[in-house]
């Protein structure tokens, strides 16, 4: 009978760590720990998987097909520590944080962050602001924010705080046919929004007709719409709801690329509170 090997907690973290950051030295910074230190643990995990889990593409260091796998599983059974932990050791973590997050996502994630959050730590107060990316991340010293998640259009830029990289597809209802009309009923959020400046630009590279038929600031307004069929619209694919279908790229509605998602510490005085809840929304968006 064949032992099986455990997966050591501590070096899971660095390899999740290294992977988000792309890194060795910044993950070293982050996790207190050396540049060699790091080094020989992702070497000591790729002994007991069997695989390369990193490799080098010039300056950027990327994922193995292996390291892809693992790195799933790794973000998975970090959050099931992470949430067994906080079951049984109850830290006083106490506080008030005002995170902003783009409305696109805000009905999608939303849910799983603050009910898990709050019964993790019921002392700290969580102030919600939702809005385009483009004005979340406006200076607003009267308002200031502790964390933003935001959407960027360059997905590639050499970014420190970008935790995930999200495919944009054309949605529309799975009861109506919006879709096949011959100038294609957008329904997005107010002008500045990327997904609405990603479809219009991708329509009109294409030479395909468009008209805006409705301008809703929420994903639940514009859920809601798509739902009636009233036209189709730009989402980030983790987010599409379950009673709505992705269309299928095609010359009428071409592919739409990918964006980036970063999270940005205004607070430079990041305290346990935010620290705690950076993790909530890494691990939401896994």
């Amino acid at each position: 009978m064949s032992v099986l090997k455990n997966l050591p907690m501590d070096v899971l973290r660095s390899f999740v760590t290294v992977a988000e950051l792309r890194g060795f030295t910044q993950a070293g910074e982050l996790l207190g720990r050396s540049q060699p230190a790091i080094s020989l643990q992702i070497k000591r995990l790729e002994e007991i998987i069997g695989s390369p889990l990193l490799k080098r593409s010039g300056q950027q260091l990327d994922l193995t097909q292996a390291g892809r796998v693992l790195f799933d599983y790794a973000k998975r059974i970090l959050a099931l520590n992470d949430e067994a932990l906080a079951q049984f050791i109850k830290p006083v973590v106490s506080g008030r944080i005002h995170f902003g997050i783009p409305s696109e996502f805000a009905t999608a994630l939303l849910p799983k962050i603050v009910g898990r959050f709050a019964q993790s730590y019921p002392s700290v107060t969580l102030e919600v602001t939702c809005d385009l990316s483009k004005n979340l991340l406006r200076d607003k010293p009267e308002r200031p924010f502790d964390l933003i998640l935001a959407l960027h259009d360059d997905p590639n830029a050499s970014r420190t705080d970008r935790v995930k990289v999200e495919e944009l597809v054309w949605v529309t209802s799975t009861d109506h046919q919006a879709h096949l009309q011959p100038v294609v009923p957008l329904i997005a959020a107010p002008e500045g929004c990327i997904y609405r400046n990603r479809g219009v630009q991708a329509l009109d590279n294409a030479g395909q007709s468009w008209r805006i038929v409705y301008t809703i600031p929420d994903l639940t307004g514009i859920q809601a719409a798509i739902e009636e069929g009233l036209g189709v619209t730009v989402l980030a694919k983790s987010t599409v709801p379950d009673n709505l279908q992705i269309i299928k790229p095609s010359e009428k509605f071409p592919k739409l690329g990918k964006i980036g998602v970063s999270l940005n510490y205004q607070n430079k005085d990041t305290n346990d509170a935010i620290t705690r809840l950076v993790e909530f929304v890494k691990t939401s968006l896994s």
